[in-house]
């Protein structure tokens, strides 16, 4: 498994942006899918979105579709969330999680993730 550490979360106004990171470690990182996931009270986690190992595919939920950007830098071990335009509806903890097998594109299904950070509370009021 990775070490996976997320920060950046935090208390914003609806149209207010923030960038999550989330820095890895324990594993060759660039070589695996990463995602971002969040749970928002009393509901299931659910996928936000996902990056390929090299960067150049990237999937996104549809209620997040142009407002959110995931990124990655290899060269640090870290996968970014770019949101903007935020909602009362994204209100959430969010986590990052890296897929169990390397070179292999991670669904959004959650048992493709065999390790996962300890989420970062993102809070935006109406």
């Amino acid at each position: 498994q990775v070490q996976l550490v997320e920060s950046g979360g935090g208390l914003v106004q609806a149209g207010d942006s923030l960038r999550l990171s989330c820095a890895a470690s324990g594993r060759t990182f660039a070589n695996y899918y990463m995602a971002w996931f969040r749970q928002a009270p009393g509901k299931e986690r659910e996928f936000v979105a996902g990056i390929s190992w090299g960067g150049g595919s990237t999937y996104y939920t549809d209620p997040v579709k142009g407002r959110f950007t995931i990124s990655r830098d290899n060269a640090k071990n870290t996968v970014y969330l770019q949101m903007d335009s935020l909602k009362p509806d994204d209100t959430a903890i969010y986590y990052c999680a890296c897929a169990a097998r390397r070179y292999t594109m991670a669904t959004m299904n959650d048992g493709w993730y065999d390790s996962w950070g300890q989420g970062t509370q993102v809070t935006v009021s109406s």
